[in-house]
Parts: structure tokens; C-alpha cells; sequence
């Protein structure tokens, strides 16, 4: 197909990139400054056009702006006549569902929702992490979703099908895989940097590879260790009087994450009753 993008981030810099590998023509680029620049290097040979001229010149039209950005794009662009009836138009957020593309569908576009569940830190990494990911693709009929699972096979990634309804819990569920693992691992760092453990992000890197492993190997259930899931309660107790000394700012996510712990540790029949009692005990005093 002949592919615009629009909106040249990181991602759908890549996804470009890889689909001219597998004989898709690129045929124009549109967006701000930095996607210009992007292009220049990853795209030289593309044309950069305004969004509407872009747009007209694919079959398929690729939206690569930030998630809020998208409906107000989209229709942009439709407003300018850039759609045209039987024409493919997909966005690549995890959130956002069809209805984003609401403007483009109701000038003829196809919509597409296409989100990669990985993360890409800059252009060279996306073009390193994209084949092999999974892709979760989101159509409004059978066509549709041949057509976003053959645009995921052509950059080589692993597709699956995602109903338009539950793209939000979907990317939740990406956000606490990915975000907020970085998040815990940045509270990790001061912590053990605080108690004098010298370099502190190299000392963990060991120990998550190693949990995320486990995760892989055993499930997240059997994978879990420590005072949560052994039911300690005295263990819990001071590390919570140590947050409060040092770092009171994370003792309410501390309690949160140790209630969750104890969640999945009881539904794998893992912690007897009156050793989650005692814990939560110790986690309602600090509520």
C-alpha cells in the first residue's frame, strides 16, 4: 500500500521505516519540527507535506500524535479533505479507541486502532523492539482486522485482537507492566541509595531480572516472594517504620502494593488465613 504518516514519533517513525522494508511505498510525512527532523534521518527520501496533503496521499494513513491530539488531527484533516472513501486510517494509541477516528470515518476512512505493547525509548529502539512484540489490533469488521494484522506480520510483529471496549483496561494493564515498574524501580534506587548501598541501580538489576524471569518461567502467582506472600507481619511492620523515618512519601504505596501481594498470594492458595490477618493488621495501623 502506499502509507502516510502523520505525526512521525517514535513509533510511527519505526513502523514506516519497517514497513518500506517489506515493500510498502512511503509516500509522504507531515508534523512538527521534531518529526521533520526524524524524517530527515529515518525517511530522507519521503516527502514532508502538510497533514491533509499527507493524508491524500495514502491508502493507508498512519496517526502518530499523542493520544488527546488524535480526534482533534484526524478531523483537521478531514476538514481539509484528506479522507476519501474506501481509504485505511489508523492511530497507534494504547488508550484511545475508534470513536478518535470518528472525523476520518465519517469521510469515508476505514478505522484501525494498532497499538504496540512495548516500549520505545527512542527511533533505534523501535526499530530494534517493534518485530517480535505483540500488537494489539482493533477493527470494526472482519477486513478490517485482516488488514491490521497484515501491517503487523509486515513489520513483524505478533498481532492479536482487541475489542474496541477494552483498549483503556488493555493499556491499563500496560501501564503497570511498563510505567510504573519504573516507577517502584525508582523508589527502589533512593531507598537502598539512602541506606548507604553504594550504586543502587545496578545492585537491583539482578534481582528484577531475576523476579521478571521467575515471572515467565512460574507465572506471576508462584513467582512472588517475600514478606507479603510469607505472611510476616513483624517483617511489614518495620519496614513501614523505617518509610516513615526515611521516605514517608511511598508508605501509602507500600501499603497498597503489600495489599495486592496479599491478594495474589492468598488466591494461589500460597498464605493461610490468620497469616493475612496479621499483616493486614499491621497495614490497617498505617492506612
Amino acid at each position: 500500500m502506499n502509507v502516510s504518516v502523520v505525526g512521525a514519533g517514535r513509533v510511527g517513525t519505526a513502523m514506516a521505516v519497517l514497513l518500506g522494508r517489506a515493500g510498502h511505498r512511503i509516500v509522504a510525512v507531515s508534523g512538527r519540527a521534531p518529526t521533520r527532523d526524524r524524517a530527515s534521518r529515518f525517511l530522507s527520501d519521503v516527502p514532508f507535506l502538510d497533514p491533509a496533503d499527507a493524508a491524500r496521499a495514502g491508502e493507508l494513513v498512519l496517526v502518530g500524535v499523542p493520544d488527546d491530539d488524535i480526534p482533534t488531527v484526524v478531523g483537521q484533516i478531514a476538514g481539509a479533505g484528506g479522507f476519501r472513501s474506501g481509504q485505511w486510517v489508523a492511530h497507534l494509541s494504547g488508550a484511545s479507541g475508534l470513536d478518535a477516528l470518528a472525523p476520518g470515518r465519517a469521510a469515508g476512512a476505514r478505522p484501525l486502532a494498532l497499538h504496540p505493547l512495548q516500549t520505545f525509548p527512542d527511533v533505534g529502539g523501535a526499530l530494534e523492539r517493534l518485530p517480535g512484540c505483540a500488537m494489539a489490533v482493533t477493527a470494526e469488521d472482519a477486513e478490517g482486522y485482516v488488514v491490521g494484522e497484515r501491517i503487523a506480520d509486515d513489520i513483524m510483529a505478533r498481532p492479536f485482537r482487541l475489542d474496541d471496549a477494552m483498549r483503556p483496561l488493555y493499556h491499563a494493564g500496560a501501564v503497570f507492566a511498563s510505567n510504573y515498574l519504573i516507577v517502584v524501580s525508582a523508589i527502589a534506587e533512593d531507598l537502598l541509595r539512602r541506606a548507604g548501598v553504594p550504586d543502587p541501580v545496578h545492585a537491583i538489576l539482578p534481582l528484577q531480572r531475576a523476579s521478571l524471569d521467575n515471572v515467565e518461567r512460574l507465572g506471576p502467582a508462584e513467582a512472588l516472594t517475600g514478606p507479603a506472600v510469607r505472611g510476616d507481619a513483624s517483617t511489614v511492620e518495620r519496614n513501614l517504620g523505617a518509610l516513615q523515618g526515611s521516605a514517608p512519601e511511598v508508605v501509602a504505596a507500600y501499603v497498597e502494593l503489600c495489599r495486592a501481594a496479599l491478594e495474589l498470594a492468598s488466591v494461589a492458595g500460597r498464605l493461610p488465613v490468620a497469616r493475612r490477618a496479621a499483616v493486614e493488621a499491621v497495614l490497617a495501623r498505617w492506612s
